[in-house]
């Protein structure tokens, strides 16, 4: 969840543009009214929505559209999104996990398929690129805000697997199934986290070269751009100079 993260998924530059941002909120708000869909609407009883309502609020999303995407879940006849999980090596071997909602499995799959085919890169079988991750939750802590002594020692004695620091946050890693329990001890210490949720977490980081990166870089922005698109995983580190 070192002092680099080997933690990067779709948010590497979300925000970046106005454009982007209402994309991002769009996305947002898919995985809010379908999280208070499957389970209840009230985040205190459903932890994929808690989870999903603080990714809104890091990302400076209103509170009405935080409630609206939560009422648009009790609407009857609304669309009925489905998780559905792709996996793709992209240029220089680079193995990548997409996880989305859509409401048209063949329309993404299309899509998907079409931008790796674009990227120089290919769709793959399921389980032929999510062996080279690990499925592992993780809860983040703003950096700036705590006592890394304090948060790291109250992690660990409370069943978390590994903490690692990144220039902004603590990065607590756990099991899935220990995510929320760990969570709210962490919380009624420290406040709300920045995140909280169930990632692939890559075993080992793929060295790039700056052609292989300009490739991946494309194929990175294809996918964030499109609608279905709600995260994506990948083991390669960025170059230190990757926002310039």
């Amino acid at each position: 969840m070192a002092g680099h993260s080997k933690f990067k998924n779709i948010q590497y530059r979300k925000g970046a543009q106005d454009k982007k941002r209402a994309k991002l909120f769009s996305k947002l708000a898919k995985e809010i009214t379908v999280a208070a869909k499957l389970g209840l609407p009230d985040p205190s009883m459903n932890p994929r929505l808690r989870s999903a309502i603080q990714a809104a609020r890091v990302q400076n999303m209103p509170k009405d559209n935080i409630e609206r995407a939560i009422k648009k879940s009790q609407d009857v006849g609304g669309a009925n999104f489905e998780e559905v999980r792709y996996e793709g090596f992209g240029p220089g071997g680079v193995g990548f996990v997409i996880e989305t909602l859509t409401d048209n499995r063949n329309r993404t799959a299309g899509d998907i398929r079409a931008i790796f085919t674009k990227c120089g890169g290919n769709l793959a079988e399921t389980g032929s690129v999510s062996f080279l991750f690990q499925r592992i939750g993780i809860i983040e802590f703003d950096k700036s805000e705590h006592d890394e002594d304090e948060i790291i020692d109250l992690s660990i004695e409370q069943g978390a697997e590994d903490c690692e620091t990144s220039d902004e946050s603590y990065e607590i890693y756990c099991a899935p199934t220990q995510l929320h329990t760990l969570g709210d001890i962490l919380e009624q210490k420290f406040g709300e986290a920045k995140l909280m949720k169930i990632i692939w977490k890559p075993d080992n980081n793929i060295e790039i070269d700056n052609d292989t990166f300009i490739k991946l870089d494309r194929l990175l922005e294809m996918l964030d751009d499109n609608d279905d698109v709600q995260d994506m995983y990948f083991n390669f580190d960025f170059p230190e100079n990757y926002l310039d």
